[in-house]
């Protein structure tokens, strides 16, 4: 049973910083390509970053040079470290797995990250 869980989310000023960790259990995490996706109450779901099986990553351009995609084969856990976050990264983050028929099929069910003053 494939499971996607993300933590880290939280409630920060902007400038702050904050890591999301999705563990991943049922399937061969080294060798799949790993997302974080976000989303606004109203809006269409949003990739901030990917990263492939050898450590290779993509980023939406709004989050580079702030947010750092990584991953730990050996735990299975991929993480996204964010910082100097804005208020408009203020969202639901999503994990996500296993990119089949050029879309991801698995997800976690989402952490929180709320930027305010």
């Amino acid at each position: 049973q494939v499971q996607l869980m993300e933590s880290g989310g939280g409630s920060v000023h902007p400038g702050g910083s904050l890591k999301l960790s999705c563990t991943a259990s049922g399937f061969a995490f080294s060798s799949e390509e790993i997302a974080w996706y976000r989303q606004v109450p109203g809006k269409e779901r949003e990739q901030v970053s990917q990263i492939n099986g050898a450590g290779g990553t993509w980023y939406l351009d709004s989050v580079k040079d702030r947010f750092t995609m990584s991953r730990d084969n050996e735990k299975n856990i991929a993480y996204l470290q964010m910082n100097n976050l804005k208020s408009a990264d203020t969202a639901t983050y999503y994990c996500a797995a296993g990119f089949r028929w050029n879309r991801f099929i698995y997800w976690g069910q989402g952490t929180q990250v709320t930027v305010s003053s």
